[in-house]
């Protein structure tokens, strides 16, 4: 089968990505094989290359949002046949769907929803189940029209593949006031769009905060550097608040910052599950659900631009855009041509 490889790289160009003809991957017990329809890039495909998350020790397959149709079925599998078209954002620790065919292991899969196109599907795996991981069962909320009722929600980088999701869910799900933050007049329109009730300047978050007369939130989703923002959050989260983070810290803040307030951080990293085998089916029944909601038009799609087939450099490129930021959305590449 057809592939794109890495052996990794801390700058990104074309040669960064090699056309690689690999072997056809054959399903074993609890997989699914999958005919790669489109792919989105997310930042952990970029650390991956780069070699910040783990050693690249020989070529491997990026690329963790898939959609495409199942091509052949490993035993123990009774929920899905070939032929259907499925999503999915797979293992990092396992080859990525940057290929014309993937094994993965079928928990993790759901059915795709049924009226989006392909490459508006692949925009949303990854992120989706992010953002919900971090709602429901880490910040816990309930949901329902009227949970939550009178608090509020600072999304950071609302208008990233993360902060999308996150403030569609929280305002389809919930009763919580969403507070999304972005600069650029397009990003903030975005937002809007998105559902968000106030959309703020991070660049001033602080003063903006002040002139909308919000003293306090009672959660913040942070989706950008913690570091960047930390003192913000220390100074707005409430008594009892809670803050989820998704992005490492390489200078770690001072946690105890929020101690006084007796408020909570949480982490989020979408593939937990995956690695460590910690009931990995939540994600292909939260996928489910979200192909539900999908279909009856509660959420919509996050995609925000199309990249071109999946060549190394398109792949390059689009890697180079998400490390240089200002991305609305997600970034989507067709199948290998």
């Amino acid at each position: 089968m057809k592939a794109l490889t890495t052996s990794g790289a801390e700058h990104v160009d074309a040669g960064a990505f090699t056309r690689s003809t690999l072997d056809t991957p054959s399903c074993a017990h609890g997989e699914v094989l999958v005919r790669i329809e489109a792919v989105s890039v997310n930042p952990v495909d970029t650390k991956v290359r780069a070699g910040h998350l783990m050693p690249i020790d020989s070529p491997i397959v990026l690329g963790w949002d898939a959609c495409g149709v199942i091509e052949a079925v490993g035993d123990g599998i009774d929920h899905f046949s070939v032929g259907e078209r499925v999503y999915y954002a797979g293992d990092v620790t396992k080859p990525g769907c940057n290929s014309e065919l993937q094994c993965v292991d079928a928990r993790l899969v759901a059915k795709a929803p049924t009226r989006l196109d392909p490459v508006e599907i692949a925009a949303l795996p990854l992120t989706s189940l992010t953002a919900w991981e971090g709602l429901f069962d880490k910040l816990a909320l309930e949901e329902g029209a009227n949970t939550h009722a009178g608090k509020r929600i600072l999304v950071i980088n609302g208008a990233g593949g993360v902060g999308s999701m996150v403030i569609q869910l929280a305002k389809a799900l919930t009763g919580l006031e969403v507070i999304a933050t972005a600069s650029r007049t397009m990003s903030r329109q975005w937002c809007e769009s998105l559902g968000a009730d106030r959309v703020l300047d991070h660049h001033m978050l602080d003063s903006e905060l002040d002139r909308a007369g919000i003293e306090t939130v009672d959660y913040v989703f942070c989706c950008h550097d913690l570091n960047v923002h930390w003192d913000t959050i220390v100074e707005r989260i409430a008594p009892f608040g809670q803050v989820l983070a998704i992005v490492e810290a390489h200078d770690p803040p001072n946690i105890t910052a929020l101690q006084t307030k007796s408020a909570t951080l949480h982490w989020e990293f979408m593939f937990t599950r995956s690695m460590y085998n910690a009931k990995p089916e939540r994600q292909g029944q939260l996928l489910t659900r979200l192909a539900a909601l999908l279909d009856a038009g509660t959420v919509r799609t996050t995609l925000g631009e199309i990249m071109g087939p999946l060549t190394p450099e398109n792949l390059a490129r689009t890697h180079k855009r998400l490390e240089e930021g200002h991305t609305i959305g997600k970034l989507v590449l067709t199948k290998l041509p």
